[in-house]
């Protein structure tokens, strides 16, 4: 069994996933939008809309799509959790992801981790990016 994360878009899912594919050093694996569907009758606005997308990013997928226009989309009760190697690395994602977001939690050395930071991003997606403490991830 897998288990992926599918994020939701309201007309921002293409842009979404380029900035994550580089920010994380990502690659796109697919784009297909909702006039690829054969006889849709789609609202206006929606043809230019990704039916599905998927994003490859240290060997993970992530899925995404954007929403019909007009149907609500909310990214709360969750974040997107990345653990990386070297603090380094941590940090540049850190800053990547939360440039043009909001960062709710500074990236900073915890109990738990060498570096540790919460933030939003540009699309309204939460990130938490961890570096555990040798000892932390014995558990």
């Amino acid at each position: 069994m897998e288990i992926h994360t599918y994020l939701t878009f309201d007309g921002t899912c293409e842009e979404a996933l380029n900035f994550y594919a580089q920010a994380l050093g990502g690659e796109i694996l697919m784009l297909s939008r909702f006039s690829d569907m054969p006889g849709a009758d789609l609202p206006p606005g929606a043809e230019v809309r990704i039916l599905h997308g998927r994003i490859s990013v240290g060997g993970q997928v992530v899925m995404a799509s954007d929403s019909f226009p007009g149907q609500r989309v909310s990214h709360g009760g969750f974040s997107m959790s990345l653990g990386f190697d070297t603090v380094e690395d941590a940090q540049i994602a850190f800053e990547k992801l939360s440039a043009g977001g909001e960062v709710t939690m500074e990236f900073a050395e915890t109990f738990w981790a060498k570096a540790f930071g919460i933030c939003t991003d540009r699309f309204g997606v939460s990130w938490m990016v961890n570096v555990d403490k040798p000892e932390a991830s014995d558990h």
